[in-house]
Parts: C-alpha cells; sequence; structure tokens
C-alpha cells in the first residue's frame, strides 16, 4: 500500500510541478509549446495523516470520512455492520473504527497497530489518509505515517485534553516538515457540545505549539462517531462558525516552498542494457531537467550536459520532479548506484559529518560510536553517532542530557558517516534531508532523521598524502601485514595463546605489535567504563589504532572480549579485504569461569562488577570466525594453528609485502 501512496504523490506532484514550472518561465515560446500540459488532467491530491493519543479516535473519524463521501460498497457495509456487532464499542450502531483497523489483533483490542493508508475523494479533491497508531508503543509507525502527509490531523479526545502523546505526535509532525495542522477536537458529543472546554483546549494547544513552526492551526470541534462538523457542519454546535472538516480539507494550500528548486535526482540505477546505451535512472526529487543543462555528480564534482532524458516511452523535452526518468550523459563520467546528480551551478552539500534530530525506533537504547548503516536517497553507508548534543522532553520541549537513546526518544545528534554523503537539510529537501538507520546485524530499522545541517569543521579536514605506502612499508619487512583479532570471553585464554604466537612469530623474523585490552585500558582507553555504548567505544579505537600499525606494515595482535559481532564486523570492514583475521577462542562459560585468573568472575557473582560479559551483559559468537580455538586445545597447540593459517595463506612469505 505505501509504494501505492508514494505513486499517486509523484503523479500529483509531477501535475503540480509542471504547472509551477510553466509559471515560472519567462520564455514565451516554451509556455506556448507545452500549453497542453498546463491543463489540469488530474484532480489535486492531498496526503494528510490522523494522530494523537490513544481512543481518541482517528480510525473512527476516518471510517466516517469514507461513509459520508458515499465510497462504501454494499458488501464492505455489511461487512463492518457484521464486525461492529462481534467487536464494536457503540452497540447496534456501526463502529466506524473497524472500517480501518483491519488487522484482527487490532480488532480484538480495539486500537490501531499498524499504519493504515486510506483513498477517498470529493468532487473537488482526492485523498490519501493515514491513520496512525496512538499507542507509544508504536510511535515508530507514526512517523513513517507523518514522512509521507502534507498536513497533520491532530485528534484529541474533549473529555481529556492534551496529552503527552498529543505533544510527541505534534512534535514529530513539526520536526518532519508538516507545517498544517487540523486540531480536530473530537467526542463533543461526550461533553454535551461545550464551547469552553473547546476553547480551553484550543487555547492549551496553541501555547504549547506556538515554537512548532506550525504555518496554519484549524480548530474544529467534532464528534466522528456522530459525523457532526465532518462533512458538513451541524446542528448541535451552532456555536461554531468554521468549516467541516472536509470542507478544510479540500481548500487548504499545501503547496510548498517556491516554485522552482535546484535540480536534484539520487540515482538508483546505471541502466546498460547493451554497449552503446548507459545511462542513468531515478526519480528527479526536485527542479527540472531537459537536454542540454549542464549537470554535475554531486560526490566527486564531476561534470558533463544531459544528452537525452529518456522514459520507457521515448525520450522527453523536459522532465520534472516526481518523475521517474533516465539521463544520458554526453560525457562517460563515473557514475554509480547512489550517487546525486545536480544542476552543475547548485550542488548539494557533500560532507562525512552533519547535525541531525534523530528518532530512535528500537527496543534496545542507540550506542554511541556503534556503526549503523544510513540510507539516504538511494545510498547506502556506514554511520554512527558520534555526540548526543541533547535529548528532548516532547512534554516541555526542554533540552536534556542524554548519553543514548530509548525507544521512542528523539535527540539533536552530530553524526559521521565512513565516506562522504550529498545531502540537504531536511527543510530544503525531503528527499536530500531524511534518512533511516539500519541495524547491520539484524537488517532491522532503528532510527529515522532529519538533517539539520553540515558540520562545517569536517570540511576543513582532509587526507594529507604520504610519500612511503603500505605497500613499500609491508616489502621492507618482508610480509603481509595484518589484524590478529583474538574474541572471547574472559579467560578463555586469549592473551596467553597471543603471546605465544607473536613469541613464535618474532623469532621468524616477523614485526608485530600486541593491542591487549587490559593494557589499553591503563591508556588510550582508560576514560571508559564497561557499559555497552563503553564496549564499542573501546572496540572503536582499538580498531583505528590497528588500522594504522597495519598501515605501518605490522602484523597486529589484539585481544579483546569485544563482546558484539556488529563492533568486530565494523572492524573487518574498515580494512583492506584480507587484513582482518578473525580468532575466535571458543571456551565454554563454565570453564573460563572456573579458571577465573583475574578473579573477576567471583566478583561478578558478588555483584561487585556490573556488566560483566557472559554473567550481565551477553557475548556474541562469531558465526563465521577465520580461526577458531577449542578448549581442548593447549596454547602451543592453538598458536601452531594461528601461525599455520598465516603461513598458508601468504602472510609470512618473503614476498607477501611485495604482492599487495
Amino acid at each position: 500500500m505505501l509504494e501505492e501512496v508514494q505513486a499517486l504523490r509523484q503523479e500529483a506532484h509531477h501535475e503540480r510541478a509542471r504547472k509551477e514550472h510553466l509559471e515560472s518561465s519567462q520564455n514565451a515560446a516554451k509556455l506556448a509549446s507545452l500549453a497542453d500540459i498546463s491543463a489540469p488532467r488530474h484532480k489535486d491530491l492531498l496526503c494528510f495523516l490522523t494522530c494523537g493519543s490513544v481512543d481518541d479516535g482517528k480510525s473512527t473519524l476516518i471510517g466516517r470520512l469514507l461513509y459520508d463521501t458515499q465510497l462504501l460498497m454494499a458488501d464492505q457495509l455489511a461487512d463492518l455492520e457484521d464486525v461492529s456487532r462481534r467487536h464494536g464499542t457503540n452497540g447496534k450502531s456501526i463502529d466506524f473504527a473497524l472500517l480501518v483497523d483491519g488487522l484482527e489483533a487490532e480488532r480484538e483490542q480495539k486500537i490501531t497497530i499498524d499504519v493504515a493508508y486510506r483513498f477517498f475523494s470529493t468532487d473537488k479533491r482526492k485523498f490519501i489518509v493515514a491513520d496512525t497508531p496512538g499507542h507509544e508503543q508504536y510511535t515508530r509507525n507514526m512517523a513513517t505515517g507523518a514522512s509521507n502527509a502534507d498536513l497533520a490531523v491532530v485528534l484529541i479526545d474533549a473529555r481529556k485534553g492534551v496529552l503527552n502523546q498529543t505533544r510527541r505526535h505534534s512534535f514529530i509532525v513539526s520536526l518532519l516538515g508538516i507545517r498544517h495542522v487540523v486540531l480536530a477536537v473530537n467526542k463533543m458529543d461526550l461533553i454535551g457540545y461545550s464551547q469552553a472546554i473547546f476553547d480551553r483546549i484550543v487555547e492549551e494547544y496553541r501555547a504549547f505549539s506556538a515554537e512548532l513552526g506550525f504555518e496554519s492551526l484549524i480548530p474544529i470541534p467534532i464528534s466522528a462517531r456522530l459525523g457532526e462538523n465532518v462533512a458538513a457542519r451541524g446542528e448541535a454546535m451552532h456555536w461554531y462558525r468554521g468549516p467541516a472538516l472536509i470542507e478544510h480539507l479540500e481548500t487548504v494550500d499545501v503547496t510548498r516552498g517556491p516554485a522552482i528548486r535546484p535540480f536534484r535526482m539520487p540515482v538508483q540505477w546505471v541502466n546498460r542494457p547493451n554497449m552503446d546505451f548507459r545511462g542513468f535512472s531515478g526519480t528527479i526529487s526536485s527542479g527540472t531537467v531537459k537536454p542540454g543543462d549542464p549537470i554535475v555528480v554531486a560526490g566527486s564534482g564531476r561534470t558533463s550536459t544531459v544528452k537525452a532524458v529518456v522514459t520507457a516511452d521515448g525520450e522527453l523535452p523536459c522532465a520534472v520532479a516526481g518523475e521517474a526518468v533516465t539521463l544520458t550523459l554526453a560525457d562517460e563520467i563515473d557514475v554509480s548506484r547512489g550517487d546525486v546528480l545536480a544542476a552543475a551551478d547548485n550542488r548539494p552539500e557533500v560532507a562525512d559529518q552533519f547535525t541531525a534530530h534523530l528518532i530512535w525506533m528500537n527496543d534496545e537504547p542507540l550506542i554511541p560510536s556503534r556503526v549503523y548503516l544510513i540510507k539516504i536517497a538511494a545510498r547506502t553507508v556506514g554511520a554512527s553517532v558520534t555526540d548526543i548534543k541533547h535529548r528532548i522532553d516532547v512534554d516541555s520541549f526542554s533540552k536534556l542530557a542524554a548519553k543514548t537513546l530509548a525507544l521512542n526518544e528523539i535527540g539533536l545528534v552530530n553524526m559521521a558517516t565512513q565516506q562522504p554523503v550529498a545531502f540537504e537539510p531536511y527543510g530544503l529537501s525531503r528527499t536530500g534531508g531524511a534518512f533511516i538507520l539500519i541495524d547491520r546485524v539484524t537488517n532491522q530499522t532503528v532510527g529515522a532523521g532529519v538533517i539539520e545541517h553540515g558540520l562545517r569543521r569536517a570540511a576543513n579536514i582532509h587526507w594529507q598524502a604520504l610519500e612511503v605506502s603500505k605497500k613499500q612499508r609491508a616489502s621492507m619487512k618482508g610480509q603481509k601485514p595484518a589484524v590478529l583479532w583474538f574474541t572471547g570471553l574472559s579467560g578463555a585464554g586469549k592473551s596467553t595463546i597471543a603471546n605465544v604466537v607473536e613469541r613464535r612469530l618474532a623469532a621468524l623474523g616477523h614485526h608485530t605489535y600486541m593491542l591487549d585490552g587490559d593494557n589499553l585500558r591503563h591508556g588510550l582507553n582508560k576514560d571508559l567504563g564497561f557499559t555497552d555504548a563503553d564496549r564499542v567505544e573501546n572496540v572503536r579505537r582499538t580498531g583505528e589504532a590497528a588500522k594504522l600499525m597495519v598501515d605501518a606494515g605490522l602484523i597486529v595482535i589484539a585481544c579483546l572480549i569485544s563482546p558484539f559481532r556488529a563492533e568486530r564486523t565494523a572492524v573487518r570492514e574498515s580494512l583492506e579485504p584480507g587484513e582482518f583475521v578473525e580468532v575466535h577462542v571458543s571456551t565454554p562459560l563454565a570453564i573460563a569461569e572456573s579458571r577465573d585468573p583475574k578473579g573477576l568472575y567471583k566478583r561478578a557473582r558478588q555483584g561487585l562488577i556490573q556488566n560483566f560479559t557472559g554473567i550481565h551483559s551477553p557475548y556474541e559468537e562469531p558465526e563465521s570466525p577465520d580461526i577458531k580455538i577449542t578448549a581442548e586445545m593447549t596454547a602451543e597447540e592453538a598458536a601452531e594453528r594461528v601461525v599455520g593459517f598465516l603461513s598458508n595463506a601468504g602472510y609470512l612469505s618473503d614476498e607477501a609485502g611485495s604482492k599487495q
């Protein structure tokens, strides 16, 4: 359904963009040649969402809208009547909420869980409405619905007034760029249609939302169950002189920004059906493009001109925002999936650091320094939160200090990406300024954010070219540099085996260095504790140090518990292929605890040490380590296996360094 929503949005946006293009053009000849396009072929489309706290009547309102616009077929109405008898809350009357709450769990619990999209139409406009859940647990779903909307209908139960979830949803609506709000004070029939209560709720909402930046805020008293002030004004609230909800939705102007914005097109696919054709396919996110236009690849800065604008129906003289096209270029320049093609004289910002508002959507809290995947438009790269500037209290909008973000919390954060990305502030571009975060291990979406601005200091830092290369350093040492990453529980025997490995390599004349976790905590990592966030940062710093030593041509031996797969994977991916060798010292917890050479398990069992891996904190075993050491092996036998692996794989050859 989401794909259908986006398709209808693109169709409407396409029509609007063409009109704006024509209206802004000063070329009379172009106006004449494109005059046929200016005639509206479709009714305008408005995408809006309903949001607010649980049981405020969002689903009932949408059901009433569908019923009053006479879009229910006879069989749908009959099914609704049947479901209302079994699950309804209105006695023998129709329960309109059940028309939208399609999941059985929703009907049984009488709540909305998923985002439900519905289409309806009047003589003046077409609509797509997203019914979003009110429960705090499903705030992530509400944010999904808001990301596609131009207007928000914020419902409030007249008996309860403004609640915490009302504030949270209103803040997210503002954060995601929705500037038009209808404040629908529902269930007016249950308070005797009191104007005084309505006025008090409106005053309270206006007071707290004053700083949210809404361009329009229209309060409407309604009874969704009875249809008062929904499709037409009712007699019960004679004191209300404003429009009914449908009247306002039919006429509200939600046009965004200036008519003409700079051209932007994220490349979703390099189209190469044969050796004679090479085009770059994507959906234009803003602006217009035509043959002869100069364009630039945002990331690399390479320029060319548009040779042709191609679609399945043939070439176009001009394409506008919302259209999916393939562009061919006059020059053979490097363009890949995820690149952004832009107007040559107006290039988006390209950097590897920016500040963003982040909505955390996962049950597991955000861990700063952990590498997630970030997806901006068609580009996906590794990224991490480097600093949480503050968490936002959605009740008071106060800024609170925070070291992490929990489920549904919103914070202002600094982020760093592993490669520079093209982006724009969300206020200028929904496509170029929005992103999601994905867990690298589970592939779940764990966060969504909007970019505020790039960090200028990042643009002032450049790699210094070095005249002596890693290849030369390795060649001088007659070896192939690598990181032997020993991971396992405390007491597994990592350091003991690693010491034997280093001794053997030194005897063979190889250049090594050992990074032991305990030793590092006396210096480089002395400021870190043992929380999950600190453990992640501990591994990140060690990985960075190991990477520098690999660049120096060394065989690095790193010994850390490093309990999380995601961080070990991040270190592997920061190095070149083949430079990370994971050695899993697989010792069962019972054996490791029986050894307890430092007395740590005993102290952890006594509650004297918190967050101890294996006791309080999990250890995620490698799924496919390069080398596996078992508890039955002696340190000498384990070292023999490791050194044998290095020898067989060519790391210890006299020619290894010169072959890199």
